[in-house]
C-alpha cells in the first residue's frame, strides 16, 4: 500500500515546493488549497467534512496560513488572527478523529519573544505555558498553534512536530516578501533601489529547497514530537541583500544604483537569526544566500 500525505496550503510558497518532494518520495498526496487552480479547496471545509472515506494519512503537513508579508502582519492583524486560528483549530479538531501517523505544523520564527531577538534563537527559548510577547499578532497565532500541538501529544499521544521557518526565500517568491521584492527591483534595474525600514534589519535566510529538505528529513527521522528551527544560523542585513542582488545582476560593474531606505514602511524586528543545531542533526542546509540570489537572477 502506498504512503499517503495531506498537504494544506499546497499552492502556497512552501506547499507548492513540498508536494512534488513528497510525490518523489513515493507519497500519494492530497493537496488542499483555496488557490489551487485545478481543484480549489478550503482547508476549513475539508477538515469539517473529511470522513473515513478519505482513508488514513501517514503524514499531514499543515502549511495553510495567511501571512501576506510584513504589510499584512502589521496592518491586517485582526484578519490574520481570525483566519489562521480557524485553520489551525480545524486541523487539530480533525486530527483528534482521524489520528494521522504524524503531523508537521508550520509555526514561525515570529513566535519567539521580541526581546530575545538580539542573538541566535534556540529551539526552546520560551515557555509555551508562560509565553512572552512574540512578533505581532501573527506570532501569537503561531504560539497558540504550538500550544495546541503540545496538548495533542499530551492528551492523545499524537506525534506533532513543530517547525519554525526563519526567512524562507526562493526564485518564485511573491513580491510582498523582501527577497521577492528585491529580485523584481534588481531585474527591473530600479534606481533608486528601495529598502524598507532602516535597512539594518538582519534576517536568517534559508532557501526553500532547504526548507523542504529539512521537512522531508524530519518526516523520515521517526522522532518523538520535537520543535525544530529551519534556519542557517547566519544573518544578512536587508542592505547587504540589496547589494548582492545589484552585484549579481552585473549593474555594479557599470554603475551602482542609489540604495534608499524608507523609514515609514514596515520593517519588523531588527535582528532574527536562528540556532540550527537541532535541525543539523537531521539536515544541513546546502544553499547559501549568495547562491540563492544567483539562482533567482537567472532569466
Amino acid at each position: 500500500m502506498s504512503k499517503r500525505a495531506l498537504v494544506t496550503g499546497s499552492a502556497g510558497f512552501v506547499g507548492r515546493h513540498l508536494v512534488p518532494a513528497l510525490e518523489l518520495a513515493g507519497y500519494n498526496v492530497v493537496a488542499v488549497d483555496l488557490a489551487d487552480a485545478a481543484q480549489p479547496r478550503d482547508a476549513r471545509e475539508f477538515f469539517a467534512h473529511a470522513g473515513p472515506d478519505w482513508g488514513h494519512f501517514d503524514v499531514v503537513v499543515h502549511a495553510a496560513a495567511h501571512v501576506g508579508g510584513r504589510v499584512d502582519i502589521e496592518r491586517r492583524a485582526a484578519f490574520i488572527a481570525a483566519y489562521n486560528l480557524q485553520l489551525d483549530g480545524a486541523l487539530f479538531e480533525w486530527a483528534l478523529r482521524a489520528e494521522p501517523d504524524q503531523i508537521i505544523y508550520l509555526s514561525s520564527s515570529a513566535a519567539y519573544p521580541v526581546h530575545l531577538q538580539s542573538h541566535a534563537l534556540g529551539a526552546r527559548l520560551f515557555d509555551l505555558a508562560d509565553p512572552e510577547l512574540p512578533d505581532a499578532t501573527y506570532g501569537w497565532v503561531k504560539l497558540t498553534g504550538e500550544r495546541m500541538a503540545a496538548e495533542m501529544h499530551a492528551a492523545n499521544g499524537q506525534r506533532v512536530h513543530v517547525v519554525r521557518p526563519f526567512s524562507g526565500y526562493g526564485s518564485d517568491q511573491d513580491v510582498s516578501y523582501p527577497f521577492g521584492a528585491f529580485r523584481a527591483r534588481a531585474l527591473a534595474q530600479a534606481d533608486p533601489f528601495e529598502v524598507w525600514g532602516n535597512g539594518k534589519q538582519v534576517r536568517d535566510w534559508i532557501h526553500i529547497d532547504d526548507v523542504v529538505g529539512a521537512i522531508m528529513a524530519l518526516i523520515d527521522a521517526d522522532l518523538s514530537p520535537t520543535t525544530v528551527n529551519l534556519c542557517t544560523g547566519r544573518g544578512v542585513s536587508m542592505v547587504d541583500l540589496a547589494h548582492m542582488f545589484i552585484r549579481t545582476t552585473g549593474r555594479s560593474s557599470v554603475y551602482f544604483p542609489l540604495i534608499t531606505t524608507n523609514p515609514d514602511a514596515p520593517e519588523g524586528v531588527q535582528y532574527r537569526v536562528g540556532n540550527p543545531t537541532r535541525m543539523q542533526s537531521i539536515y544541513v542546509p546546502k544553499i547559501t544566500i549568495l547562491e540563492g540570489v544567483k539562482r533567482a537572477c537567472r532569466r
